[in-house]
């Protein structure tokens, strides 16, 4: 049933068709809304038809059979006659196919251009979109390695100011510890001498 619907459309859509002009396949197919194969093998059979039935009027024409009835030795020449229009017929036939066959290779060259167009076009486009995100995730790479470089240059700076600052507190503390020392030995240094001092007042000379 769906094969014979598509055969019908497309029938239908020639004989509309050659009303006004020669049907092709593009044109077919537009108007039964059927794909490309179906619009040539269906138009094929549809010209293949109208030819079959078109030969076969002019194959047996009505001045044959009436002059047949009449004068049996005009039966040949009318006979001659109706092969030449009809080798003429075939003839204009086979030219119209072959208009018909380049008119079709011309529009299915032309589909072959648009299609190969745009699939060039969405190739550049992708390859594109690639290079750039490509390039976002290099630029993203250098940033993120720069970052780091920075991160571990900065750490670097701060382990050595600790270490300085450690050094110096280090220095400070024994800085410190000597002069506790020192002030320790000064003031042990003082304190006897103070001891001292009041032990020779009170041994003076006694008065007779």
């Amino acid at each position: 049933m769906a094969e014979q619907s598509v055969k019908g459309r497309v029938y239908a859509a020639a004989e509309h068709i050659s009303a006004t002009a020669s049907p092709t396949v593009a044109t077919v197919r537009e108007a039964a809304g059927v794909s490309n194969a179906d619009a040539g093998r269906y138009l094929k059979e549809w010209r293949a038809e109208r030819d079959s039935a078109g030969s076969k009027i002019a194959a047996t024409p009505p001045a044959i059979t009436e002059q047949a009835l009449r004068l049996a030795g005009t039966i040949w020449e009318e006979a001659v006659r109706a092969a030449t229009a009809e080798h003429a017929v075939i003839q204009n036939a086979w030219r119209e196919e072959k208009v018909l066959k380049d008119r079709e290779i011309t529009e299915l060259a032309t589909d072959l251009d648009t299609a190969t167009r745009t699939h060039q076009e969405t190739i550049t486009e992708l390859n594109t979109r690639i290079e750039e995100a490509n390039q976002s995730a290099r630029d993203n790479a250098s940033s993120a390695t720069e970052a780091c470089e920075q991160l571990n240059l900065a750490a670097s700076k701060h382990a050595e100011d600790i270490a300085e600052l450690e050094s110096q507190l280090a220095e400070a503390r024994a800085t410190i510890t000597t002069l506790q020392q020192t002030q320790e030995a000064l003031i042990a240094r003082i304190q006897p001498a103070q001891e001292a001092k009041p032990a020779r007042q009170g041994g003076g000379p006694k008065k007779g």
